[in-house]
């Protein structure tokens, strides 16, 4: 059993995945808190953990507690990600790590000079096919990078049924689309091609204006009623980029999408050759140029080494997200327990992700091209 006492802050999809996997991996869920105390009673025992604490806050600062998981709706993020690093614990933040940029850069800043680990899971970075992405397309083989494009379209808020936390700012911050899912291909994409965006030019769309106001579970619909409320975060974003490599990039996104259930998909083009990521295909990685194309499986023989460190199962046999968060999870378990460098995305990243999503909502309003503060 690894020597590391988890605290999971908050009860629903994320708070379950990350128990779930630290369990797995053979932490101890020493201690959970949700929104009320009945409720964190009630969830202790699903989680395996060993007592639930009345109050987030008791939580992270509590003594029988080593890692704090926050995974509250956003805008407790910050608030709590700083009370537990002043604790000196370490802490594993969902994304968007805070509602805006001034905060992530914030948290980001604080962690610097902490003496603890800190960590953001964007695990899609930990798929083996991401991870020979990356390698392809760093090692230069394929020629200089001249196009970076892709998208992430999902289709669980397609109806005005369907409510969730996130659509209201307030819980959730005046990002919905680009601050959830846009946040994981750009960090994805910047993370496999080593190139940061410099310059977008984005457009936001609230396709429907007005949603059920009963309180929705998450990836699940609501109840339909006749009391409704307006929206006022985006359903879908296209964003025009250019990278410090003086690439050009565009993204389309959707949580309106009928039929795409997580479709996070990327290609990077390059002078000689290109390369494609799809996350809901992820046991193949197309490349392509002028005289064939091929897939490349998910195999530990046919990957780097880097990619091959990640394969846990036989060709054959799917490796999927939870897969993922686990390989996320034993990295960032082993910093805690070594003091070895961090080799995963860190608050650091949480804030360059938080950056992103305030330039991708001041091109929308202002309508025109804008810098990305580095």
């Amino acid at each position: 059993m690894r020597d590391v006492r988890v605290g999971i802050v908050g009860a629903g999809f994320a708070g379950r995945m990350h128990a779930e996997t630290a369990r797995r991996l053979g932490a101890r869920v020493t201690a959970v808190a949700a929104s009320t105390p009945e409720r964190g009673a009630q969830v202790a025992a699903s989680m395996a953990a060993a007592r639930s604490y009345p109050t987030t806050e008791e939580l992270v600062t509590a003594p029988d507690v080593d890692v704090v998981h926050v995974c509250t709706p956003n805008q407790s993020h910050h608030p709590l990600t700083q009370l537990a690093l002043d604790a000196g614990k370490h802490v594993v933040c969902e994304k968007p790590v805070a509602t805006n940029a001034a905060d992530a850069i914030d948290l980001a800043k604080r962690a610097a000079a902490a003496a603890t680990v800190t960590a953001v899971p964007f695990v899609y970075r930990y798929y083996p096919t991401a991870w020979e992405a990356r390698h392809q397309v760093r090692d230069g083989g394929l020629g200089p990078i001249r196009l970076v494009h892709g998208s992430y379209l999902q289709d669980w808020l397609s109806e005005s049924a369907d409510m969730n936390w996130r659509v209201d700012p307030a819980a959730g911050g005046a990002s919905r689309t680009f601050a959830d899912i846009g946040s994981h291909w750009c960090d994805l994409v910047e993370w496999v091609t080593g190139q940061r965006i410099v310059e977008l030019i984005a457009r936001t769309e609230i396709l429907l204006p007005e949603r059920n106001r009963a309180a929705g579970r998450t990836f699940a619909k609501s109840v339909r009623t006749s009391d409704s409320q307006s929206v006022h975060t985006e359903d879908a974003a296209a964003v025009i980029f250019r990278t410090e490599g003086g690439a050009l990039g565009n993204l389309l996104l959707s949580q309106v999408s009928p039929g795409r259930k997580n479709r996070l998909w990327f290609e990077v083009d390059c002078a000689d050759a290109s390369i494609a990521f799809n996350q809901e295909e992820p046991e193949w990685l197309w490349s392509g140029s002028r005289t064939a194309n091929r897939m490349l499986p998910r195999a530990a023989d046919s990957l780097s080494s880097d990619a091959a460190r990640l394969v846990t199962l036989p060709p054959g046999h799917p490796q999927g997200y939870a897969d993922c968060f686990a390989a996320f999870l034993t990295d960032v378990y082993a910093a805690i327990e070594t003091g070895a460098p961090a080799t995963f995305p860190t608050l650091t990243d949480g804030a360059r992700t938080a950056v992103l999503t305030d330039t991708v909502l001041n091109s929308a309003r202002q309508g025109r091209w804008i810098e990305v503060p580095q």
